[in-house]
């Protein structure tokens, strides 16, 4: 079973791996998400920069992201190591929902665990931080930097160490997550997710993985881009056609 949060701190760390098993997640619905691939075993970005439509999202963020972070964030953006851009289907959900979930992925985790889907443990560290662990010592952590209408930016830094005899990695990352409303004509509200994912490390070891691995390099961080996204989006989804397990769902931990 794919353990959907690990994509979180995966694509957030810098899309550095696929989590640890490789079966498509079945949706607390019952499906199997088409549009969101399996995992495979983790592995390291190839050593390419992937060729990507950066959008509008690009243009505007020395406008948009917090001073103090500002040159952090253009320096990962204007050379990254490898980049991607990822697009979901539509999902019928709460937008204000939605929302929220983008600010408390602790929760959003601890949901998929409560609808018995294998998922890491994400946690807050306080004053809009997270992070993320995992058994071979990697950690990663990361905060919003800048908002615009229907869109955020997160900024994360950390190492990952890719298996037990692997060197550990430094890497710094920015995720662009947009999502975009519509309304339909019964009043519900779809949203459109796109994320676009810039990872920068300067690791020799690094280095030699992604020689290794090369032309796979903009599928796995695309395959890990589309698990992010459905790790908001299935819980939004479950949420619209459960409203009264909605609550429960989205506690915090007892």
């Amino acid at each position: 079973m794919t353990r959907a949060g690990k994509a979180v701190g995966v694509v957030l760390g810098g899309m550095v791996g696929l989590a640890a098993s490789a079966q498509t997640p079945v949706g607390p619905t019952g499906y199997s998400p088409v549009a969101s691939p399996p995992m495979t075993a983790m592995q390291m970005p190839g050593p390419m920069t992937q060729p990507m439509n950066a959008g509008p999202t690009r243009v505007v963020l020395a406008d948009v992201v917090a001073a103090d972070y500002r040159e952090a964030v253009l320096s990962v953006v204007k050379k990254p190591t490898v980049s991607t851009r990822s697009a979901s289907d539509s999902v019928v959900c709460d937008p204000k929902l939605y929302e929220w979930m983008l600010d408390h992925p602790d929760r959003v985790s601890l949901a998929w665990q409560r609808l018995k889907v294998p998922c890491v443990a994400i946690s807050d560290q306080g004053n809009g931080r997270f992070g993320w662990t995992d058994e071979d010592g990697s950690a990663i952590s990361w905060q919003p930097v800048g908002r615009f209408p229907d869109g955020v930016i997160w900024y994360a830094t950390g190492k990952v160490k890719p298996g037990a005899v692997a060197p550990v990695v430094p890497v710094k990352a920015v995720i662009i997550l947009t999502y975009p409303k519509r309304q339909l004509a019964n009043g519900d509200t779809a949203i459109s997710p796109v994320v676009q994912g810039y990872l920068q490390t300067d690791s020799r070891a690094a280095s030699a993985v992604m020689r290794m691995l090369g032309p796979t390099t903009p599928k796995l961080a695309e395959q890990a881009a589309e698990q992010l996204l459905f790790f908001f989006a299935g819980i939004g989804r479950y949420a619209y056609t459960h409203p009264e397990k909605t609550q429960d769902l989205l506690a915090p931990a007892k």
